[in-house]
């Protein structure tokens, strides 16, 4: 059996992995366009602010592609999949295969605003590349615009801050993290970036640049020596479009969700080829249906479906939900699943816990500052638990077992 893996993120290793335990002898071949093996993306601020070395951010260890014989081609990027003759085409050369994943990851989305040409020091804050090639600008003098207050702009921040001297943190939106904080909690976190001396401009959008400035619409004119632009993503679907594979899901109001479609197995409407990661839409068991669901571990575990699938491994349907965690210069923060429903907020001088139920479900919940076992709050939104079955209150003032009940502890337990 011959497999084929498009790109080498979280999912591709996902896939290694399920097939490896499946099928010994096939061969696996990754094609990628980065030149570097599987890294951890979310660890790339934290190398810009000095927590990590290049050497730690392996997602596997060094031997991983030899111990899984792997054959993997570093910079070289498939440009076509033709899936009527099971062929991708790499670097001029053409390969055959019998089962493919499709893993292409995202890529970062720069608007198009007059003058962006211009800028001399500009870069995204997706890969690796970008936080090397950053490195090699930021000094203690410099001048950093970052446009974008989501997770990856706030992350740039939080990278840069030991590096830079003044930071400015354009958004649109009127509050930082838009897509992941409700407005209270979203102010918390603000608060304490401007307390580190980031500054914001929310409620606003850059008109134009010049080489070295941003004018916003509002009026307002930044200076800046480094500009990182950081608005969101979009999906990698061309090789799957072109090929004639169904890459859009609209929506009930009539929007459209761009990415692979997949079946609950991530096989796409082609024969043979499947797809997983930040290329696809995946199915959030928070609001019953498909949507782009772009996080790392539910990248590995869409890979590792689609190994198995390919492989003739154990299939079963997954609930994914999105999980985001991480720190902003010493404030952490964790979220999972849905705002929907009754909120219950629970607060001590270390902590902001907020919890959203809905027809009897945890449907999401936002935690800042101190937490712990959050394991046991996004199980339960996975697997649908009804808040009647447990003691609540206990459990939101401290997520253990026993809160959960016995039966739940010996479903668990005897799993």
């Amino acid at each position: 059996m011959k497999y084929v893996i498009i790109g080498n993120g979280v999912a591709s290793v996902g896939a290694i992995e399920a097939i490896r335990k499946n099928d010994k002898e096939g061969s696996i071949t990754v094609f990628t366009d980065e030149t570097y093996s599987c890294y951890g993306r979310p660890l790339i601020s934290y190398y810009l602010e000095g927590k990590t070395t290049l050497d730690k951010m392996g997602y596997r260890g060094e031997n991983f592609y030899k111990e899984n014989n792997v054959s993997l081609m570093l910079g070289r990027p498939v440009t076509k999949l033709d899936a009527e003759n099971k062929k991708v085409t790499a670097g001029g050369k053409k390969y055959d295969y019998d089962k493919l994943l499709v893993a292409t990851g995202s890529s970062p989305f720069v608007p198009p605003t007059p003058g962006y040409e211009k800028v001399k020091n500009k870069f995204t804050f997706i890969r690796l590349s970008d936080a090397l090639a950053i490195e090699k600008k930021v000094t203690k003098k410099s001048k950093v615009l970052i446009v974008g207050a989501g997770l990856t702009g706030l992350k740039a921040a939080e990278g840069l801050y030991p590096r830079a001297g003044k930071i400015t943190v354009v958004d649109m939106a009127d509050r930082v993290l838009p897509a992941v904080m409700d407005a209270e909690s979203s102010a918390i976190i603000q608060k304490h970036l401007e307390g580190k001396g980031i500054k914001f401009c929310l409620n606003d959008s850059v008109r134009e640049y010049s080489e070295t400035a941003a004018t916003l619409a509002g009026g307002a004119k930044i200076d800046f020596d480094v500009l990182i632009t950081s608005v969101g993503v979009r999906p990698n679907v061309a090789l799957v479009q072109d090929a004639g594979g169904v890459c859009e899901r609209m929506t009930e109001s009539g929007r459209p969700f761009r990415g692979i479609v997949t079946d609950d197995n991530q096989k796409t409407s082609l024969d043979d080829v499947y797809a997983a990661g930040d290329c696809t839409l995946s199915y959030d068991v928070t609001i019953g249906n498909t949507r782009p669901l772009a996080i790392q571990p539910n990248a590995y575990l869409q890979g590792e479906m689609a190994g198995n699938a390919m492989s003739g491994g154990i299939t079963f349907k997954r609930n994914y939900l999105p999980v985001n965690a991480g720190g902003f210069i010493g404030l952490h923060i964790i979220t999972a699943g849905s705002y929907v429903g009754e909120a219950t907020t629970v607060r001590t001088e270390n902590s902001f816990h907020r919890f959203f139920v809905k027809d009897n479900r945890l449907m999401g919940f936002i935690q800042i500052g101190e937490y712990s076992r959050v394991g046991i709050l996004t199980d339960m939104i996975r697997k649908c638990t009804p808040i009647g079955s447990v003691d609540f209150q206990e459990l939101i003032r401290e997520p253990k077992l026993a809160a959960l009940g016995m039966d739940y502890v010996k479903a668990v337990l005897n799993k």
